[in-house]
């Protein structure tokens, strides 16, 4: 069996992605305060409810902002050879991943406000089946990837 790979994703990636959790967390925390107030205007609505869309909300909240980012950065791993690029991701199932660079057809990368706050890009490998991320790497290294892929891509196809 193959070693997993060794390039890990940018520590700020676990910043990232807590920001985002408690973005994502506002919804539920909005129905669960209004599920709160709108027993006192509605009779047949009860506290009950809003009382366990509350433990939901705080369950959910600790899960995705607290413990899942760190549980998500230590599995991410990636690796560029010549001829493939090796991904690892996943928590519970870990998704081994390995790309031959003659199926690359191209190369992007991508920054949303809360990647670009901390400095981070997503590349985005596309073959013509399939699209693979690598998420949350610093931007000169997500540009100098992306550039070393597409060559080696390139050199590839061009020996075919």
């Amino acid at each position: 069996m193959r070693l997993p790979p060794t390039e890990r994703i940018a520590a700020d990636a676990v910043k990232a992605w807590k920001v985002t959790a408690h973005l994502v967390t506002v919804i539920p925390l909005l129905l669960t305060v209004a599920s709160l107030i709108l027993p006192s205007f509605v009779d047949f609505f009860n506290y009950w409810i809003g009382a366990g869309l509350a433990v939901f909300t705080i369950v959910l909240w600790v899960f995705s902002a607290i413990i899942l980012p760190n549980l998500r950065w230590k599995r991410w791993r990636y690796e560029v050879f010549d001829q493939e690029i090796y991904i690892q991701h996943g928590i519970l199932i870990v998704t081994r991943t390995l790309v031959p660079m003659i199926r690359v057809q191209h190369v992007d990368t991508q920054q949303g406000p809360i990647l670009k706050k901390y400095g981070l890009a997503t590349l985005e490998i596309s073959t013509a089946a399939t699209t693979h991320e690598i998420p949350a790497l610093l931007e000169a290294e997500a540009s100098d990837l992306r550039d070393q892929i597409s060559e080696l891509a390139r050199v590839e196809q061009d020996d075919v």
